[in-house]
């Protein structure tokens, strides 16, 4: 692995952590405002409850994208950000949420693919079929 891609997959992926993390942490406080808050759970039309479910899933998303090893569950992890983040675009678009509502949804979905390509060869499932 290049010293370019291991530097760019560094920059994605924490960026991507802190924004699940600082997400997940609203969805988990059930605040009003914020990105996922509760605002904006309920103009999609989605129960309150999905906030701890989503919170939680994020925390631990983030934690199995960080730790060395388990390249399963890593990528099991990014598997779930992806469907979390493009069922979020899609349900902004849906009810028609303004551009600046939808933006986190799609930057978060942009950092999850751009993390998931770049990541190092040991962060990967390595398929011995030949």
């Amino acid at each position: 692995m290049t010293k370019t891609r291991k530097i760019i997959y560094w920059i994605f992926t924490v960026w991507m952590a802190l924004g699940m993390v600082s997400t997940g942490a609203v969805q988990l406080m059930k605040s009003k405002e914020g990105a996922g808050g509760l605002d904006s759970v309920s103009r999609l039309g989605y129960p309150v409850y999905l906030l701890t479910i989503l919170g939680i899933w994020k925390l631990l998303g983030t934690i199995a994208v960080l730790i060395p090893k388990f390249p399963i569950l890593k990528e099991w992890a990014y598997a779930g950000f992806f469907f979390l983040m493009s069922g979020a675009v899609i349900s902004h678009m849906i009810v028609g949420s303004p551009f600046a509502e939808t933006f986190p949804s799609v930057l978060l979905l942009v950092l999850t693919m751009v993390s998931w390509y770049f990541r190092p060869p040991g962060r990967k499932i390595v398929s011995t079929a030949q």
